[in-house]
């Protein structure tokens, strides 16, 4: 199969309903889980990221909006921004406020942002965890936190590039990582984090990590 489009229109492919699968370094393939992402939150869901948000929360890779919909309809101010526009449609489409914004850009309300949710292992976006986090400690107040979705105990930190298979085209590659609870500790700290707790429930796990205070 030859590379028929860039990663973002894969997404926005992929969002619109298409059969999606995720296509690792070495070729395996595992399903890349919309319907999951666009049905109402799960209990997981709320005790893991929407419960913890009291107060302004960014949603980073907030693909179709679930989590920042149900943030919003309990009135807590929230914003979603994603790389798709049709994630960010559909996101609009619940009621809530979302932008298309790649996180490494100028995002609105820089340096006031409580919470910022890394979910769904959105913490791989770009493939290096570190430069990530090290980013939404300049969109954090100082103290706000980060919850972010980790894999399994034993997962480490591996790096890897990915393609999407929509439909049976194969999309250009994309760095991501994936990060396991043995290893948010050691990522988080050179982030200029700490991790305050970590959380497990419904075979996900999360940890909430706190940017320092100047």
């Amino acid at each position: 199969m030859s590379v028929a489009f860039d990663a973002v229109s894969a997404y926005d492919a992929a969002f619109s309903g298409l059969t999606t699968h995720v296509v690792d370094r070495v070729g395996g393939v595992a399903p890349f889980d919309v319907t999951s992402w666009s049905a109402e939150p799960d209990g997981a869901d709320h005790e893991l990221f929407i419960d913890p948000c009291d107060a302004p929360t960014i949603d980073v890779g907030c693909g179709p909006g679930r989590l920042v919909g149900a943030l919003t309809a309990r009135g807590v101010p929230a914003m979603g921004i994603d790389v798709s526009m049709e994630a960010v449609r559909q996101t609009r489409v619940r009621g809530a406020i979302a932008l298309r914004r790649d996180v490494f850009a100028a995002i609105p309300g820089e340096g006031r942002w409580a919470f910022a949710l890394l979910a769904d292992g959105n913490l791989g976006i770009g493939g290096d965890p570190v430069r990530l986090l090290s980013r939404l400690a300049d969109v954090l107040m100082p103290g706000g936190r980060v919850i972010a979705e980790v894999a399994d105990d034993g997962a480490g930190l591996v790096r890897e590039r990915r393609r999407l298979r929509v439909d049976g085209r194969l999309s250009a590659h994309f760095d991501w990582a994936v990060v396991g609870l043995d290893a948010i500790d050691e990522v988080a700290a050179d982030a200029g984090m700490r991790v305050l707790t970590t959380s497990s429930t419904g075979g996900r796990h999360t940890a909430t990590l706190e940017r320092g205070r100047p």
